[in-house]
């Protein structure tokens, strides 16, 4: 089941718009009863306002209801793995036990990590101001 979401996250890198960087991501977030959300990143020129596979895989689910997941898999040129906006976003909707996949087109290897693991103190409640 893992190869079909590498697979996934390759397909949705292939639609990604990076017009600036150059740096094309796709990502694939399964839910734990095995619906697959695909994303890719949507750069604008100032950056900032870009769209980042992960939260554009995690938007789909969460349209569509989903709140609960076991995968995620990553697909980016060198094996970059989600930054650490993603992460906190992540972190927000899944477990600390779900599985980053992150595969490399260079090297055509996948490596394995937890959220846990990317993000060990990530925020988990907003103080009040």
């Amino acid at each position: 089941m893992s190869d079909k979401l590498v697979e996934a996250a390759r397909e949705g890198r292939k639609s990604a718009y990076a017009p600036y960087s150059d740096y094309r991501v796709g990502a694939a977030l399964r839910s734990d009863e095995g619906s697959i959300y695909t994303g890719c990143n949507l750069e604008v020129v100032n950056l900032t306002n870009s769209l980042h596979a992960e939260e554009v895989a995690l938007s789909e689910a969460v349209k569509e209801d989903v709140s609960e997941f076991d995968a995620l898999a990553v697909s980016t040129q060198d094996g970059g793995t989600p930054c650490g906006m993603c992460r906190q976003t992540l972190a927000e909707f899944c477990e600390p036990s779900l599985r980053i996949l992150v595969d490399s087109i260079e090297s055509d290897e996948v490596d394995e990590f937890t959220l846990a693991e990317l993000y060990p103190a990530g925020f988990s409640e907003i103080s009040s101001f």
